[in-house]
C-alpha cells in the first residue's frame, strides 16, 4: 500500500492522466476526483498527501472547494496545488501574493508540475497552525453578577449601624431615626451634660 496519497480534482480526463504520467514512480497512490463534490469527499475521506485542484469544475467549484478546505483546521495543512487554464479567474477570487499554495496554469510541462508541488509543500510547511480554542469568558463588566444560592430573590440584609443615644450607643433603624437628630446642632445636645 502507498505511504502517500495525490488527490488530482479536475473534470478533464486528459488532465488527469496528464498529471499521472508526469509524476515521477514512487511510493505514492493517484486518487482522482472528476468534479468538487467528490473531490471534497476524497479529502475528507482519504486525507491525501497533496491535493490537485483544477478551480473551473462542475457541481462545486474550485473555489468552494477551497473554502472548504481553508475552513476547517485539519485540512489547511495538506499542501495544494490550484490549476487552472485562466490565471485572471483564480485572482479574481484570491488575490496574488499566493501564500499558503501554488498556482500552476494549464497546459504546463513536467518541469512546471514538479516545481508547484515543491513549492506547495514548503508553503504547507510555514503556514501557522490554527487551533479551535474555548470561548472565552466574558469581561467582568459584562458578566451577570453572581447571587446567593440561597435565594435569588432574597437580598442579604445591611449590617447594623450604630450610633450615640445620651447614655449609651444604640443600633440605628430607620424607625428610630425619627427620633435621631437631624441637624448639627442637635448631635451637640446628645452629649454628656
Amino acid at each position: 500500500m502507498a505511504s502517500h496519497k495525490i488527490l488530482v480534482i479536475d473534470d478533464s480526463k486528459v488532465i488527469r492522466m496528464r498529471v499521472q504520467d508526469m509524476l515521477p514512480t514512487g511510493n505514492f497512490e493517484i486518487l482522482e476526483a472528476k468534479d468538487g463534490l467528490e473531490g471534497l469527499r476524497l479529502i475528507r475521506e482519504e486525507r491525501p498527501t497533496l491535493i490537485m485542484l483544477d478551480f473551473l469544475l462542475p457541481k462545486m467549484n474550485g473555489w468552494e472547494v477551497f473554502q472548504n478546505i481553508q475552513a476547517d483546521s485539519s485540512l489547511q495543512a495538506i499542501p495544494l496545488v490550484v490549476m487552472s487554464g485562466r490565471k485572471e479567474e483564480v485572482t479574481e477570487k484570491l488575490p496574488e501574493p499566493f501564500e499558503y499554495f501554488e498556482f500552476i496554469e494549464k497546459p504546463f510541462e513536467k518541469e512546471e508540475l514538479i516545481l508547484a508541488i515543491k513549492s506547495a509543500m514548503m508553503k504547507a510547511r510555514k503556514r501557522p497552525q490554527t487551533r479551535r480554542s474555548p470561548p472565552r469568558p466574558l469581561p467582568p463588566a459584562v458578566q451577570a453578577p453572581k447571587r446567593s444560592p440561597r435565594s435569588r430573590l432574597a437580598s442579604k440584609p445591611s449590617k447594623p449601624k450604630w450610633q450615640r443615644s445620651k447614655s449609651s450607643w444604640v443600633k440605628w433603624s430607620p424607625l428610630s431615626a425619627k427620633s435621631s437628630p437631624k441637624t448639627l446642632a442637635d448631635l451637640r445636645g446628645l452629649g454628656p451634660g
